[in-house]
């Protein structure tokens, strides 16, 4: 099926064969035309299905009529994480470039007085994380009555980081007569009483998590011993390989990202870190440069790498077996795209055994196994003898000095209150 036949614009399909693509994904042929129509959506998706386009190419030919009035933005699309956010953001500009939409980015690290300023001009499309919207909704800059589309994006992710009673503020700040559009992973019971208390009939879309690896991608499993300074030095010896052109090296936590990267660096390593922790135009900032290969390897976690669309990377290194095994199908996604071909490793400890079984149980099959090179063992170098020294012979004086200062057993006498040091003609015979 072609995009043609969908229901898409002219000039959004302009902008979608510019971009080089021309069939849409499962989600995406299914939600574009029902949001087309009008219709609540209810898709259960993971990320890197494609459904960002699902929702921002109907979207765009929806809000391409009409006009936005100062601080009252005409739909909302709620992203869990700054970078989500950032790249949906992204996919506006690209799909939209035909079109005069106007779009504002609400994210933590931005100064709020540049973000108000765009919202006093009006906006088509408002992209938010939800405590950046309910800083500047709490400061009357912005108001949600006049929004026509919602969407939700990762509703279970919203979840487990804590924002759902924030979501459930805001879409009850809403006017009760818009479309909706709600996106998530798992149906956890939180949402969905929310999703039964705001769709109305809504179009229910399920597709697959992917459970199988592309094609183009071969991985390997290598199996260290019970020590991350040993995975640290079984991974410099991956990344000196003449193959890798760059790469993503995923920690499970934030804890292990920055020590990764410590590490690299003060071997030598052109890396960066990239987590929660840091500043949102830092992060901007390391992506870009990782993009446009001013950065060689980029240290990641999975929270903030995430559904990332980074065109060639060479090779993803696993340097922890995933707690989720969904999750190490999307960490090598970041590979092996666009009909290229990449390279994954996995570095697994014994400690990891139970996850490793979790991921080949998930995978249905085992990843190729992979026989690392022991870590060489730094050798103490003695320096050889120095053949030019020259010796230093005894003086014979001084010799028959010590014999006559040494102290005689048998003729010895403590003298009274001369303490430890006796003078030597105190000790000879008389």
């Amino acid at each position: 099926m072609s995009f043609e036949y969908l229901g898409l614009s002219d000039h959004t399909l302009s902008a979608i064969k510019d971009a080089g693509y021309d069939k849409p994904t499962a989600i995406q042929a299914k939600a574009i035309p029902s949001t087309l129509q009008g219709r609540d959506i209810l898709g259960i998706a993971q990320t890197g299905t494609g459904k960002t386009a699902s929702f921002t190419l109907p979207m765009i030919d929806i809000l391409s009529e009409g006009r936005a009035r100062a601080r009252m933005p005409r739909s909302l699309i709620l992203e869990p994480t700054r970078e989500l956010a950032a790249q949906v953001a992204e996919s506006f500009e690209k799909y939209g470039k035909n079109t005069k939409l106007s779009m504002v980015l609400l994210i933590g690290g931005v100064a709020f007085a540049d973000q108000e300023k765009l919202l006093d001009r009006g906006v088509d499309v408002l992209i938010a994380t939800p405590g950046r919207l309910m800083d500047h909704m709490s400061r009357g800059k912005v108001m949600l009555n006049g929004i026509e589309i919602l969407v939700v994006d990762e509703a279970d992710r919203m979840l487990d980081m804590g924002f759902f009673p924030d979501v459930e503020k805001i879409c009850k700040s809403m006017p009760a007569k818009l479309q909706k559009l709600f996106f998530s992973a798992t149906m956890p019971k939180e949402v969905k009483k929310l999703t039964d208390s705001f769709l109305q009939d809504p179009k229910e879309i399920t597709v697959t998590a992917p459970t199988s690896t592309a094609s183009t991608i071969r991985q390997y499993l290598i199996n260290v011993a019970p020590s991350d300074k040993v995975k640290r030095e079984v991974l410099r010896g991956l990344l000196t390989s003449k193959d890798v052109k760059n790469g993503i090296i995923f920690c499970n936590r934030k804890k292990d990202v920055k020590i990764v990267a410590k590490s690299l660096k003060s071997h030598g390593f052109n890396a960066d870190e990239l987590h929660g922790d840091l500043h949102q135009n830092t992060r901007m900032e390391i992506l870009n440069n990782f993009k446009q290969d001013k950065i060689k390897f980029l240290v990641a976690s999975d929270v903030a790498a995430r559904g990332l669309d980074i065109p060639d990377v060479s090779h993803v290194f696993n340097f922890e077996v995933p707690n989720n095994p969904e999750d190490y199908v999307h960490r090598i996604g970041r590979t092996g795209r666009a009909g290229k071909t990449g390279t994954a490793y996995l570095l697994a400890s014994p400690r990891e055994k139970k996850n490793l079984a979790l991921l080949t149980k998930f995978l249905g099959t085992e990843i190729e196994v992979l026989k690392a090179k022991e870590p060489q063992k730094e050798k103490k170098k003695t320096p050889p003898p120095n053949k030019n020294k020259p010796k230093i012979k005894e003086n014979n004086n001084s010799n028959a000095i010590k014999k006559e200062n040494a102290p005689k057993k048998n003729n010895y006498k403590p003298i009274v209150g001369m303490g430890e040091h006796v003078p030597a003609f105190l000790l000879r015979n008389i």
